[in-house]
């Protein structure tokens, strides 16, 4: 059954709605990458933060404010006219909601925690729903009165791409006529500080397969898809396949070789019944970290070994953990949306110093267009923590 992506929301350190990010996306744009202190003692990092004032969350849903969930509620403003429609069509009891979070309201956890050790109270503002995990997704129904599934999955870095796949399941499985699903997480200081204690932090813009990288960028994002059995308009983009695997080598380090991510990458393909030439663009997970970076090379010349045009988006919004999946999956989106009359691709943000212990890879470069084909399909890599890896295929329906 073919799951449509009929309408997407999205917001990160690019831009606030389509026109903007598409234009800063295809141009290379990493303006909005900016170097910060506060965020880990006696260190100046570049974030990828959302500079513009977010929405506020209804008062009567005051025990769900969060800057997390105002992100993700700025997304689903941008397609509330597509929500509503689709609530009216199938009914809020058919419409389920789907998202991937890492961080959730960990940042106002964390602010109200620091207040009761100080006071031994917790400020007004505080309210433990704020923190759940299963909060963005509560959230959202309660907001459009949604009766439908209603869930979080938090798997890291992989976390929105699996609700994409979960979301596609409800659909097939008959539990849902539309969902609502992508991710969000918003930048704190404990995911920062923890990856700096991980040595894992850049003190520069991210250099993805670089001979010179050395660590990750941080961002925020919210992307909320709407998935349905119907298309919507004349031109139809679809999530066509999907894969997962969990090779478990370690609790934060690739397997090295890449088995785990050339079986994502397969599955998706076997899933949508393609081979690798079929593929015109990937979007590498492409952190930037030394073994990442290898892994993942290795990974994409095994499974495309006559070359595939590829780019790692993290230069431009930075990692944006839990969101990072559907972000990826949104910029494959717009490549293929019908405003994009140049049918631009993502254009590699690096120093150009390829690492001669890395298989070459086919870089795209700015202005790098897809190429003209009866069916256009593109291919999302996410990586996590625990061996937890994905691919998701975006294109053309059939």
């Amino acid at each position: 059954m073919t799951a449509y992506l009929n309408a997407v929301g999205l917001i990160c350190a690019l831009g606030n709605d389509h026109e903007e990010v598409s234009r800063r996306l295809f141009a290379g744009d990493g303006s909005g990458m900016r170097s910060e202190g506060g965020w880990v003692p006696e260190r100046i990092l570049p974030v990828g933060a959302v500079k513009s004032v977010l929405p506020p969350i209804p008062a009567h849903l005051a025990a769900h404010s969060s800057r997390n969930n105002q992100l993700l509620l700025a997304a689903a403003l941008q397609i509330e006219g597509e929500i509503r429609q689709a609530i009216e069509r199938h009914g809020p009891e058919r419409v389920g909601v789907i998202l991937g979070t890492s961080t959730s309201g960990i940042d106002e956890a964390s602010d109200g925690i620091a207040a009761w050790l100080r006071s031994r109270q917790f400020p007004d503002s505080y309210d433990y729903q704020q923190q759940e995990l299963s909060a963005p997704a509560n959230f959202l129904a309660h907001w459009l009165q949604l009766s439908g599934p209603a869930y979080v999955i938090s798997t890291a870095c992989t976390s929105s791409a699996r609700a994409l796949l979960s979301a596609r399941r409800a659909l097939d499985l008959g539990l849902c006529d539309a969902v609502l699903c992508g991710g969000v997480d918003s930048l704190c200081k404990l995911t920062l500080n923890g990856f700096s204690a991980l040595e894992a932090m850049s003190a520069q813009r991210c250099n993805p397969f670089s001979r010179n990288r050395d660590g990750i960028n941080i961002g925020e994002a919210a992307v909320l898809f709407l998935m349905t059995r119907q298309a919507s308009g004349t031109h139809c983009i679809a999530l066509l396949g999907a894969g997962a695997s969990c090779d478990a080598y370690h609790i934060s380090a690739p397997e090295p070789t890449g088995r785990g991510a050339c079986q994502a990458m397969q599955q998706a393909l076997d899933n949508a019944g393609l081979k690798p030439q079929d593929i015109s663009y990937l979007n590498l997970h492409g952190t930037a970290t030394p073994h990442n970076d290898a892994m993942e090379s290795l990974a994409v010349n095994a499974m495309f070994p006559n070359g595939v045009p590829c780019s790692s988006t993290k230069p431009l919004t930075g990692h944006t953990l839990g969101a990072a999946g559907a972000l990826e999956a949104a910029f494959c989106w717009l490549s293929l949306a019908p405003e994009n009359i140049a049918h631009a691709l993502p254009p590699q943000l690096w120093d150009g110093e390829a690492d001669p212990q890395l298989p070459a890879l086919n870089w795209t470069s700015p202005g790098a267009r897809l190429e003209q084909r009866p069916r256009r399909c593109l291919m999302s890599n996410s990586f996590a923590f625990g061996g937890n890896n994905i691919s998701l295929i975006i294109g053309d329906a059939p």
